[in-house]
């Protein structure tokens, strides 16, 4: 039957605990070959960006303890919360010293024991300066009923925060052409967020949907694309000529070379597959879509060289393997293996010194999480 594995996202990057790695010890585990380790022992590292000062800052899925039982019938459950300052997701801060620290915390955290995983605070963006965040772990479905999956304003100052849109409401509000039923979270597995053109994107693998947040709290989805492709479980964007570049983690269990790589563009184009009365003033349409020979895509960044890099969970085909995660650099149409040797990573981005930072380790259940940089050039 094919239904996704990672049942803690419906689609999610986290149910490989229980499938590959829910035995792995609280140790820190061994540096990848060519990497330099940035930080180590991290609870679920997941997006990750710099800001303007030059600091690394981390999204995390919280280390728990989670008490509260959800609150709705939810496939694949139950689900487990917790949003006090001890086990709540966070947001952390590395700075060019290597210091690690707690900037922010109190974000909804969920747990789900039949995969051992949990989710948090899913990923990050700077928007004119300025730090927001996507979570995940919201919602009366993930057993959080006083706080939603929301995209938040943080000061990097102080680490407090504000809910500038609420994302649980939004997917509730617009429901997406194709889910799968027994796969289905109603608050939304939002996973990552980037800024573009004066508007944060994030993409919401569970429903298949693509939303835009306004600085003002404007939210608008702006493509589904569960209409066209069905349920390919989308994770990761970039930008791309005035639109969009996504990729999808695809379905369990893993058939290699199978992530779409898909083009997403503004306007209503000859309406296929999309009514023009659907089509709106922020609306984005698949215009194309490739396969470049992708697997299990679940970050994407444009590298110095001005290629596109893919962080990919694992290739090898079945379930998630540690090991046999990679980063590839999509060139003249083909992908082609740059990092190898990555378990179970969640999220890349590139610093202002060129190099590539990857939360390794970032789908486990215990607090072995790495940060790690590699020189790509």
């Amino acid at each position: 039957m094919r239904r996704n594995g990672w049942i803690a996202m419906g689609c999610a990057v986290l149910g490989v605990c229980a499938v590959c790695v829910g035995d792995v010890e609280a140790q820190l585990p061994p540096v990848p070959a060519g990497a330099t380790s940035v930080a180590q022992g991290l609870f679920g590292p997941r997006g990750l960006k710099f800001g303007p000062d030059g600091s690394l800052y981390v999204a995390t899925s919280g280390a728990g303890p989670w008490t509260t039982a959800t609150c709705s019938s939810v496939p694949g459950g139950p689900y487990f919360g917790a949003a006090t300052p001890s086990g709540s997701a966070t947001i952390l801060k590395i700075d060019s010293h290597g210091n690690v620290t707690t900037l922010a915390s109190g974000f909804s955290s969920t747990f789900n024991p039949p995969t051992g995983s949990a989710l948090g605070v899913a990923d990050l963006a700077f928007l004119n300066g300025e730090l927001y965040a996507v979570t995940a772990g919201g919602g009366c479905g993930h057993g959080n009923p006083s706080q939603p999956n929301m995209v938040t304003k943080v000061d990097t100052t102080t680490g407090q925060w504000t809910m500038v849109a609420d994302m649980s409401a939004a997917v509730a509000a617009t429901p997406a052409a194709n889910v799968d039923a027994g796969d289905f979270q109603p608050d939304g597995d939002f996973y990552s967020l980037i800024a573009v053109r004066g508007k944060l994107y994030t993409v919401e693998p569970n429903h298949g949907q693509v939303w835009s947040v306004t600085k003002k709290g404007d939210v608008e989805m702006v493509t589904d694309i569960s209409l066209l492709e069905g349920h390919i479980v989308p994770t990761a964007a970039v930008n791309s000529d005035g639109g969009l570049l996504v990729s999808n983690l695809g379905e369990f269990p893993i058939t290699p070379n199978a992530s779409h790589l898909l083009a997403l563009r503004p306007g209503c184009g000859d309406g296929t597959g999309y009514a023009v009365l659907n089509c709106g003033p922020g609306t984005l349409n698949v215009a194309s879509s490739s396969e470049p020979g992708l697997t299990t895509v679940v970050s994407m960044a444009w590298g110095p060289d001005g290629l596109l890099y893919v962080l990919e969970l694992s290739d090898a085909a079945g379930f998630p393997n540690p090991g046999a995660g990679k980063v590839v650099r999509v060139r003249n149409g083909a992908a082609e293996d740059v990092v190898t040797g990555l378990s179970v990573p969640t999220g890349m981005t590139f610093g202002p010194d060129g190099s590539l930072y990857v939360s390794n380790w970032g789908a486990a259940p215990a607090p072995i999480g790495q940060i790690l940089r590699y020189s790509v050039q």
